[in-house]
């Protein structure tokens, strides 16, 4: 499973200088930008840098906070939450590539100080029980099949009373997921949990359930406004067409049905360990 899933989010050559390409031929300069110009390129999570300053006003993060992103990406929440909250935060992610552009991003934005980035398997974390004050993923869980060791380990890796907010999209009642989709072409590599499973997943980790958010309807909204210039507007993520090509048109379509006929559902869940 978890070849296949690199392979799906890899590319071709270096993901960061494809980026800084990207930006240069729209007259931008990577090191000239800010955390906040980087949304479309490294936040392509549904709702984007409004979702994560949402999710983190739920953390209750402090300067003095240890946090940890599971499933980093390119890194846009883990900056985020460090810009914000003057905290460190730890990103680690399962793609190679993935993980090299996040840590070249942070150097462009002068943020290495504040964040790191780590490969790794988020249902094996490299980390101490106890190392981390907060802990967030943000549409990763949809790749992995045994989420069931992915909370447990970011239990173990929570000191006790620590927060853990989990965004993601899930099956909803609508009827089977369409694919292509961004995170996976093909089924074989997507991992969707009900809202049912995933209080009941995180329950079993030891996690108490505080707060559950439903914006399915919400991210359709969103998404609508992104595309409403013609099927992908220029406001879709560089990094999304860079990974996927021509190919992302129709995850997109698929993305808007799935919404409409809730297919698939956008849900955030607050813990506490």
């Amino acid at each position: 499973m978890t070849g296949g899933v690199k392979k799906h989010y890899s590319g071709s050559g270096s993901l960061a200088d494809r980026i800084a390409g990207a930006l240069r031929a729209k007259g931008l300069e990577p090191s000239s930008l800010t955390p906040a110009d980087f949304e479309a390129v490294d936040e392509f999570h549904f709702r984007g840098r409004a979702a994560t300053l949402e999710l983190a006003s739920l953390m209750q993060l402090t300067a003095a906070s240890k946090v940890l992103d599971i499933g980093a990406g390119l890194g846009g929440v883990a900056r985020t939450l460090a810009e914000t909250a003057g905290c460190h935060v730890t990103g680690i992610d399962l793609t190679p590539e993935l993980c090299a552009a996040a840590a070249e991003i942070s150097g462009w934005l002068g943020m290495s100080d504040q964040t790191e980035f780590v490969q790794g398997d988020a249902t094996s974390l490299p980390f101490a029980d106890g190392a981390f004050d907060a802990a967030i993923t943000a549409h990763a869980a949809m790749n992995i099949p045994r989420k069931d060791r992915m909370y447990a380990e970011a239990r173990r890796v929570l000191r006790p009373g620590g927060s853990f907010v989990a965004y993601d999209i899930l099956q909803g009642e609508g009827g089977a997921m369409l694919y292509p989709a961004p995170w996976a072409a093909e089924p074989s590599i997507s991992h969707l949990a009900t809202p049912q499973e995933m209080r009941t997943l995180l329950q079993g980790a030891g996690f108490t359930l505080l707060k559950t958010i439903d914006s399915t309807h919400d991210s359709l909204r969103w998404l609508e406004q992104r595309t409403a210039s013609g099927g992908t507007a220029e406001a879709v993520p560089v990094t999304a067409k860079l990974l996927f090509g021509t190919s992302y048109r129709e995850m997109v379509q698929n993305q808007l049905r799935a919404l409409r006929e809730r297919r698939m559902l956008t849900c955030s869940f607050l813990c506490a360990a």
